[in-house]
């Protein structure tokens, strides 16, 4: 069974971060919050991790995974940005926005796309999930939360306790969130292309 976290959802309580962070250090695969809607994730180094985020959402192996930052200097690290793309999606940071770009060498090759070497990465707005990325103190591997032949994510804490309470070790309770995923622009190939309009306004890409 899943353990059940209640957050505060704009003032999280830090005793309660702790206590799944330290889940996440110990390879657990949680359900979180974000400004968008809620996302599975794990640390990065965690091997199974993506797999069974793979097998929740049933998943090709072409799928991108999201590397979810804290701040910029993070993201940085983990993408390949030139001048246009760096002034750009800072200024759209943090935000219910997801950025595909060709991912540096800090980035483990089974979590970049196969055949273009690129990953997804972002810095959420949210508050509870900025509290984990800063006890947790690196990026977690995250996807969003839309289970098998729905096209919406899932958007309340009990609800998902109660359908993934099996598959994943913990649910953060941040309240309820918004009923979108993230706007998805790929700059992979120099320029803005976007492929899926979700929370964050998609003119500002166009």
């Amino acid at each position: 069974m899943a353990r059940y976290f209640d957050v505060h959802p704009v003032d999280p309580q830090p005793r309660t971060v702790g206590q799944v962070v330290a889940m996440l250090r110990e390879d657990a695969l949680v359900a979180y919050p974000t400004d968008s809607s809620y996302a599975l994730g794990c640390r990065m180094e965690y091997h199974d991790g993506a797999d069974r985020i793979r097998q929740i959402r049933r998943l090709d192996d072409k799928h991108h995974f999201t590397l979810v930052c804290s701040d910029f200097a993070q993201l940085g690290q983990l993408v390949k940005l030139d001048n246009s793309a760096f002034r750009a999606i800072k200024a759209a940071t943090p935000g219910p926005y997801t950025f595909i770009l060709p991912a540096t060498a800090e980035v483990p090759r089974r979590l970049a796309h196969p055949r273009k070497k690129t990953v997804g990465v972002r810095i959420p707005g949210s508050a509870v999930a900025q509290a984990l990325l800063r006890e947790l103190g690196e990026p977690l591997l995250s996807s969003t939360l839309i289970l098998p032949g729905e096209t919406e994510p899932m958007t309340e804490g009990w609800a998902i306790k109660e359908e993934l309470d099996h598959v994943v070790d913990a649910v953060i309770d941040g309240g309820d969130v918004g009923t979108e995923p993230t706007t998805v622009v790929d700059w992979s190939d120099g320029y803005p292309q976007v492929v899926r309009v979700g929370a964050g306004d998609p003119g500002r890409f166009a």
